[in-house]
């Protein structure tokens, strides 16, 4: 079991954490729709990513009543 030789001081533990901050997000805005989106991820709201359609928006995409 690790067991420390001397007291280490609040200003010595809490220099050692000074890099555990968290950084907020960097949000892009989407070429194509304006919203934003997070970089190089596809955009949640219109499905495009680098200029191109990848995922089909449900609003587009004609169901059947047979089929479901």
């Amino acid at each position: 079991m690790a067991v420390q030789q001397n007291k280490v001081s609040k200003s010595r533990r809490n220099n050692r954490r000074a890099h555990d901050a968290l950084v907020a997000a960097n949000p892009n805005e989407c070429p194509s729709c304006g919203e934003l989106r997070r970089p190089h991820h596809v955009c949640p709201s219109c499905g495009s990513y680098a200029d191109r359609e990848v995922i089909a928006q449900a609003s587009e995409i004609d169901l059947d009543e047979d089929a479901a």
